[in-house]
């Protein structure tokens, strides 16, 4: 038999799931839903399962807003499968755990990031890189293992998930700033640690968005000396408080003239399409140029750059669970969280919140209040 919460532990909501639940039955749940690419979010009613005993139980208190929660929610990348609950930066507390469960207690502050489950038995499960396990389930848009039961994101008041796939908050963190961290964050830290950067890297972040400005923290925690690379010179100030060196508009040619070849490593952070080949111009030779933001179109990169620089192109997606703990922690040490608006949840707020993302009009992420979005 797991443990659960009290309706004492949960003074401010009466719907906490008490000692009167088991694991047999079903939790009623709510969520915010579209039903196609163009329909609007509406209130959707589903379930959660009962957890399992190795499942962790948790009331969600933030999610926030990933810009593929729009490519997904529009279906721009051609996969997209409704009804969809998006959100994949999701933190929360813990209010049942099943029996087999070791590393959480009811009442920690948890997250839950992009993943939900995995074979676990595979050759990149065994090293730690979940994400690209052949059988991996997403946090939304996704099925469980059985290929047949959808799973729903965070834009919703629960969430039941194995206990593998479950991070710790530090204690120093608070749950809505941390919330990004379980997407933003270690998609942007996972490269710089995969690629060593440190105290002898000259570190080029393209865009200063919600992962960008990440990028930006991380790598000043880790040495590196930072330059941020905008279309607008409206972020040249917040720029510099984030602890970059220098700041360069990647729409003036004298600017961009000023870094060629001065880059160690380039993370490319933007969604939307924008000139890759002009961009690896300013690598120095056998520098590396990582892709972390999805654009919707292919790329076009002429073959010759590779060849005259020997350059390394390469990708990142976020990061396995080991890496993920690590990074909340290594957030911990620093004080580093996320830059966020925050906002209670409606369909309306959902709609403006996806137009601003769209316009890069939020500094920097948007984080929904699940908690007091349902009362």
């Amino acid at each position: 038999m797991g443990s659960t919460a009290s309706n004492t532990d949960n003074k401010t909501d009466s719907t906490v799931v008490s000692n009167a639940v088991t694991h047999a039955d079903p939790i009623a749940s709510k969520g915010f839903a579209v039903d196609s690419p163009t329909s609007s979010f509406k209130l959707f009613e589903f379930e959660r399962r009962a957890p399992k005993a190795d499942d962790v139980f948790i009331r969600i208190h933030y999610c926030g807003i990933c810009h593929t929660d729009i490519h997904q929610a529009k279906n721009e990348w051609h996969y997209s499968k409704y009804p969809m609950i998006p959100g994949h930066e999701i933190t929360g507390v813990v209010e049942q755990i099943g029996s087999s469960v070791k590393k959480f207690r009811v009442g920690d502050n948890v997250g839950i990031g992009c993943l939900v489950d995995s074979c676990l038995s595979c050759n990149s499960c065994k090293i730690d890189l979940e994400q690209h396990c052949p059988d991996t389930c997403y946090s939304y848009n996704s099925t469980e293992l059985d290929k047949v039961t959808p799973t729903y994101g965070g834009y919703s008041n629960f969430i039941t998930v194995k206990e593998h796939f479950v991070c710790k908050i530090p204690k120093n963190l608070p749950l809505d700033v941390a919330a990004p961290l379980l997407c933003a964050g270690i998609t942007t830290y996972s490269p710089l640690r995969q690629h060593n950067v440190g105290k002898n890297t000259r570190l080029g972040v393209i865009g200063l968005g919600g992962l960008g400005h990440m990028a930006v923290k991380f790598g000043v925690a880790m040495g590196a000396h930072v330059t941020v690379i905008s279309t607008s010179e409206s972020k040249r100030d917040d720029a510099i408080k984030l602890g970059a060196k220098s700041f360069v508009v990647s729409k003036d040619e004298e600017q961009l003239k000023s870094v060629k070849d001065s880059f160690n490593f380039i993370l490319d952070t933007v969604s939307a399409s924008h000139d890759v080949a002009g961009m690896i111009s300013l690598l120095k030779f056998n520098g590396v140029y990582c892709i972390v933001g999805a654009a919707p179109k292919p790329l076009e990169i002429p073959s010759i750059l590779f060849l005259t620089k020997r350059v390394i192109f390469t990708g990142s997606l976020i990061g396995g669970m080991k890496e993920t703990q690590e990074m909340l922690d290594f957030c911990g040490k620093h004080g580093i969280t996320c830059d966020i608006e925050k906002m209670v949840v409606s369909p309306e707020t959902l709609q403006v919140a996806y137009e601003r993302t769209l316009k890069s009009d939020v500094k920097y992420r948007f984080v929904l209040d699940m908690l007091n979005s349902f009362k």
